[in-house]
């Protein structure tokens, strides 16, 4: 097998060898066509032949040395920028369709424009899918002179823009958005009932900036159109989260392997039906009761504040374990929701009926060609060609990477790395060599900065409680003497300049070996770290980064890192650092098994939606032809049946939703939940025809015919008088319902409490 893998290793390596050489060439004919001596004019009306030359049918392949030539010259004319040779050599992969590793600092941003710019010239439209609103807006206005000297047009997106600013937008040839916005739109698209309520046109040729956040870390997230919130419920929810807050660990639930689920055992369920009152948990009838009460104890038990969320202005705001952020607009599923407001004493509204739901991946689909760019791709290279068939495409550096990465430095527990920490953390300040720590959480981030003002350390600390002030933060965070104390959002989309961006500073802090990046854990992925480090030696820029572990850190804990201590360290609580080489491979290992692990969930949930989303389609298609007038129904048969199509897709959607939430007990019957799930939703689907034929035809016979547009008020053939966006979390719903993980305990007690006790009448066991 090792043989086998060796081979495969040395056929990819002498693959990507060629392909780069392939590029090179590419890139040498580009710098022959050299375009300096042409004046703005000549230019522009090479721009437009090019541009007759695409929409005539001319291959794109044919015309890239020449539009590559001509978007370096303008370039170098309105922004003063000439673009590497490894930035067209990544440019040139990003229109074959690749995802491509660059480095950070190593621009691509401008990589992105040449491809943009060739993709744009037959009229389809360009998305290039940024990180967050900020960018999208920096990077157009940014880029936007090279555009436009070209004769090209370039918008970007905003959140809360009115239909027509967004319309003007997407009608653009280089639309800068981000996925989520442009997933929202799409889903505004499907409810409208006239073609002019649209923003999208069809979708042609996409840019994925920051390609593994977007396609791995958030793929599967669930982004959904709902009718308006109701008014506040009458909240159960306090009850639960009152129980949930009597039982113990230990003596009344358990974890799973990972603690990614919580489990109620015998005595627990014995405790929680004497508090409820409610006789058998474990009755049918008591499904709901049920389900709210797991809620509430994953809320109680797994979800921490300042660590997994933050309370800020009365409301739960997540945050993203990938970047520490605010997770914007995101909700836990609906139950889970409710039961973490209950738990911090805050109003919980009705959820509002779910009218269309997406995932990032299945919106995605939806463009004939995509590409994408991230500076941490390689290590997730099989899941990327895996989900997307998409190829990983390492750039060299500009300028060879002069970054110094440590071993990882392992303590015993955790005071013994916090001591280190700040032991290390103070000799680097006293030289002035900037420093960026990044932290956990919220939580920790506030403790390292506490502990450090009572050193004498002043620091910045830029978490998701300050999110506001993060560009100021970064900004300064590699000038002389800073100490910046940060969550993984520094991590990710932010470019720390040597010296704040003054020369003379850079070349001081440069003496000082650049800047010095610490990480207080190891994440989950491997990917996350790698931003991390990536802040430091940036464009061959000096730096160094280094990873202070505990043996006592939750990620060792949950994953048997005991199990590799040699004896004679275990229970060891020593100051100095561990030097066992097998343990930085332990922590190695752990990695890539967790990195499997989160791969599983995301194909299980991929198993659960790509049939509904499939089912979305056929309807949506019909819809469309609806909409268009495709079908030549008249204007109200259109109306009626455009209003049905939805009514009774939300109902499907609801019923699918139901369907989820319990579908997984059926494995205790030896029955596979996917395929029942399947099955049922089949069922359903199937149905809808004929139900909105036939309501169609009732309406239509209510209506007469009429085209009066006060008959179709009248009736309420209308939008919804508002909707909302928002984006759930859909892993935690997996977390909730696997009962694969469930112990031996926990699915003995599960049985006993529903099946032998009501036909041995132990009832009041």
């Amino acid at each position: 097998m090792s043989l086998a893998i060796k081979w495969m290793q040395e056929w990819k390596d002498r693959d990507h060898r060629l392909r780069l050489k392939g590029y090179r060439d590419k890139v040498e004919l580009v710098r022959k066509r050299n375009l300096e001596a042409w004046d703005d004019r000549r230019l522009q009306a090479e721009s437009l032949r090019l541009k007759k030359e695409a929409t005539s049918g001319t291959p794109l392949d044919e015309l890239l040395v020449d539009a590559y030539a001509l978007v370096c010259e303008a370039a170098k004319r309105t922004l003063g920028l000439q673009p590497y040779d490894v930035q067209v050599m990544a440019a040139i992969a990003l229109h074959e369709g690749f995802l491509i590793e660059q480095h950070t600092g190593e621009g691509k941003t401008l990589s992105a424009v040449m491809p943009a710019c060739l993709n744009a010239l037959t009229g389809a439209g360009v998305h290039v899918l940024t990180f967050n609103d900020y960018l999208a807006d920096r990077d157009a206005e940014w880029m936007g002179p090279i555009y436009r000297f070209l004769g090209l047009t370039v918008k970007s997106v905003q959140t809360g823009m009115s239909l027509s600013e967004k319309r003007e937008a997407y009608a653009a040839d280089i639309t800068y958005v981000t996925a989520k916005e442009a997933g929202f739109d799409y889903l505004r698209d499907t409810i409208a009932l006239s073609e002019a309520d649209t923003v999208h046109r069809p979708f042609h040729y996409v840019i994925v900036d920051e390609a593994d956040s977007l396609l791995l870390d958030e793929a599967r997230v669930p982004l959904v159109i709902a009718g308006e919130p109701g008014s506040s419920e009458s909240n159960n929810g306090t009850r639960f989260a009152e129980v949930a807050r009597q039982l113990k660990q230990g003596e009344h639930y358990d974890f799973d392997e990972f603690r990614r689920n919580v489990y109620l055992n015998e005595a627990g369920a014995a405790k929680a039906e004497e508090l409820l009152g409610c006789g058998n948990l474990y009755e049918s009838r008591h499904s709901e009761l049920l389900s709210s009460l797991n809620c509430a104890l994953h809320a109680e038990a797994l979800l921490k504040k300042d660590v997994d969320y933050i309370v800020r202005d009365g409301k739960i705001e997540l945050i993203d374990e990938y970047t520490g952020r605010v997770a914007e607009n995101r909700h836990l599923p609906e139950g889970l929701q409710a039961a973490l407001a209950a738990k911090e004493g805050l109003p919980v509204k009705a959820g509002g009926k779910i009218l269309g739901t997406i995932t990032l991946q299945h919106f995605l689909s939806l463009y004939p060609k995509i590409c994408g760019m991230t500076a941490t791709a390689q290590v997730s290279a099989m899941e990327f060609e895996a989900i997307y068939a998409l190829q990983v495409v390492p750039i060299p550096p500009n300028r060879p990477n002069q970054r110094i990465d440590g071993p990882h430095r392992i303590y015993t527990h955790k005071e013994a790395k916090f001591k280190a920490l700040l032991q290390e953390i103070s000799s680097v300040h006293r030289t002035g060599r900037p420093i960026l720590i990044g932290t956990s959480s919220v939580e920790e981030s506030d403790l390292l900065a506490e502990a450090l003002a009572a050193l004498g350390v002043p620091c910045h600390v830029l978490n998701a409680k300050n999110d506001a002030e993060e560009a100021e933060i970064i900004a300064k965070a590699g000038e002389i003497g800073a100490v910046t104390v940060s969550t993984n959002m520094a991590g990710r989309g932010v470019d720390i300049r040597l010296g704040g961006g003054d020369p003379a500073q850079a070349e001081v802090v440069a003496g000082l070996s650049g800047l010095y990046v610490i990480g207080t854990h190891v994440h989950q992925s491997v990917r996350i770290d790698d931003q991390l480090r990536g802040r430091s030696g940036r464009q061959g820029d000096p730096g160094a980064s280094v990873f202070f572990v505990s043996l006592e850190d939750e990620l060792m804990q949950r994953f048997g890192i005991n199990k590799a201590i040699p004896r004679a360290y275990r229970g060891l609580r020593q100051d100095e650092p561990l030097e066992e080489s097998v343990l930085r491979g332990k922590i190695a290992h752990i990695q890539r098994v967790i990195m499997g692990q989160n791969f599983h969930i995301r194909q299980e949930l991929n198993r659960y939606s790509d049939m509904v989303e499939e089912q979305r389609r056929i309807l949506y298609e019909e819809r469309l032809g609806i909409l268009k007038g495709e079908t030549k129904v008249g204007p109200s048969e259109q109306r009626v049946r455009l209003y049905f199509i939805d009514k009774f897709w939300a109902d499907h959607l609801e019923y699918v939703s139901y369907l989820r939430e319990g579908i997984h007990l059926t494995s205790l019957v030896n029955r596979n939940p996917i395929d029942e799930f399947h099955a049922q939703i089949i069922q359903a689907f199937e149905q809808l025809p004929a139900k909105i034929d036939k309501a169609s035809a009732n309406m239509l016979a209510k209506l007469g015919d009429s085209n009066d547009p006060a008959m179709w008020e009248k009736f309420g053939l209308k939008n919804p008088t508002s909707t909302r966006t928002y984006i759930i979390n859909d892993q935690y719903r997996e977390y909730l319902q696997n009962p694969g993980s469930w112990g031996a305990g926990t699915v003995l007690a599960y049985w006993m409490r529903k099946m032998l006790r009501p036909v041995f009448g132990w009832e009041k066991f």
